[in-house]
């Protein structure tokens, strides 16, 4: 009789069963006995059922996507509180009869529906237009031309003479940040600006949409307007 020797099972380590379970997820369905033999460590000096670690974990799951729904249900009520705000000026700029309806309009608008702080709307004209402010291109491009290079919105805190140019001395040291854009729409006409005191509001990473938006549309209705206008290419 031949004495046949059988070799000893190469233990398992946890990494074969881990990825055992992952490629069967039905395993214990098909070994519920089991089930009340696993633990999981949950607490420190506790433990629990790896069914009740399962209904655990899938409950912080729901909760933190709740969290996530929420915030992004946030985000579309202020998107939508913005696009209402935005097309009601859209409209009254559109039915503007002069200058100055076009001038209080974007100046009423967002310090009141849009609740900004400090705002300021600079019409670029090398002779007076008689209403708002109005600053010869060539003073403008002296003091803040980098702020016009590129046709982009520029957000964050800004240097102190282009705080003082674009709100004047008196309201300088309390802006902390601000959004800025140009009017520009086949040449150059002005520039818009929107501050808060706070220095994180307006961050260079801020959605600027709807303050896009509204210079695009006062570029292309002021010069109806103002005649002396000088277009800067």
């Amino acid at each position: 009789m031949t004495d046949q020797r059988q070799d000893p099972p190469v233990p398992l380590d946890s990494a074969t069963v881990a990825a055992y379970l992952r490629q069967h997820p039905e395993f214990f369905v098909d070994h519920e006995e089991l089930i009340p033999e696993l633990r999981i460590p949950h607490l420190p000096g506790e433990a629990v059922s790896l069914v009740e670690r399962q209904v655990k974990l899938l409950r912080e799951r729901n909760i933190e996507m709740r969290h996530r729904l929420s915030q992004l249900m946030d985000v579309a009520r202020d998107n939508d509180r913005l696009f209402d705000k935005t097309r009601r000026l859209i409209l009254d700029l559109l039915d503007a009869g002069s200058l100055e309806e076009v001038v209080s309009a974007v100046e009423d608008s967002l310090r009141h529906a849009f609740q900004v702080p400090f705002v300021s709307l600079i019409l670029f004209s090398d002779s007076p237009l008689g209403v708002g402010r109005t600053v010869s291109s060539a003073e403008a491009h002296q003091v803040i031309g980098g702020l016009l290079s590129g046709g982009k919105t520029t957000c964050g805190v800004l240097r102190p003479h282009e705080l003082a140019f674009l709100f004047g001395e008196a309201e300088q040291e309390k802006v902390g940040s601000a959004a800025v854009v140009s009017l520009n729409h086949q040449g150059l006409h002005g520039v818009l600006a929107i501050g808060s005191p706070d220095p994180q509001h307006y961050k260079s990473s801020l959605g600027t949409l709807f303050l896009g938006y509204i210079a695009e549309v006062v570029a292309r209705i002021v010069p109806r307007f103002a005649t002396p206008l000088r277009s800067v290419r």
